[in-house]
């Protein structure tokens, strides 16, 4: 019953913010990636800045080798908006949310997935719990409940992600596709790097706007 009073409030906090032009919090400046630490494999000796770059006002991520580019700064509660699309084939990316220090390759995190036809699934990262998911091998999956609002490769996506305290709800393309609990409750945000090229935009925070004191 908690969990779907919760769910209700931050329904209607997030298709309230949508439209009231609250304070945003830029994470990406359109012009370089102030802000932001890079990682990736440091077995493949690739020079970080032929994996993420910056063109035309978008971020880039080539895709290999594996790695991620988080925020310097760590969040609580918020509701990110990110864009993304494929350049070229549709392949793999993801979104992490409540990243943990280390900046190991595979970081304790709740990955938001954004690969090709399961956008919105979740996976539990480097031992990142996930109440009510499944198992494999090392990671946890929460499989979405929403259907396929995915859009063609070359076309631009939207991604909101609400994170209040554990809780976590995710909207691909406006429609509700997943929500978890059992997150931590404070971490940083990151964009991955895995499979092929992808670009980033319109990156930015708003506070949840809860209507509740839980």
């Amino acid at each position: 019953m908690r969990t779907l009073f919760l769910f209700a409030a931050l329904t209607l906090a997030l298709t309230a913010g949508s439209c009231c032009g609250e304070p945003k919090t830029e994470l990406f400046n359109g012009r370089d990636l102030t802000g932001w630490v890079c990682v990736t494999d440091p077995e493949s000796g690739a020079d970080v800045r032929e994996t993420f770059s910056v063109r035309d006002g978008s971020i880039r991520i080539a895709g290999h080798p594996f790695g991620y580019m988080r925020t310097e700064e760590a969040y609580g509660d918020y509701r990110l908006h990110v864009e993304w699309r494929w350049v070229g084939e549709a392949t793999n990316s993801g979104i992490f949310q409540r990243v943990q220090a280390g900046d190991r390759l595979w970081p304790e995190a709740v990955e938001c997935q954004l690969q090709a036809g399961r956008a919105g699934d979740l996976l539990g990262l480097g031992g990142a719990a996930i109440d009510g998911a499944e198992q494999s091998g090392r990671i946890s999956i929460k499989r979405r409940a929403g259907g396929d609002c995915e859009r063609p490769a070359g076309e631009w996506n939207r991604a909101e992600i609400v994170c209040v305290g554990g809780y976590m709800a995710v909207y691909i393309n406006g429609e509700l596709q997943n929500e978890c609990t059992g997150l931590r409750c404070r971490g940083h945000i990151a964009l991955q790097s895995e499979g092929g090229p992808v670009e980033f935009r319109n990156i930015w925070l708003t506070a949840p706007r809860l209507r509740t004191g839980f």
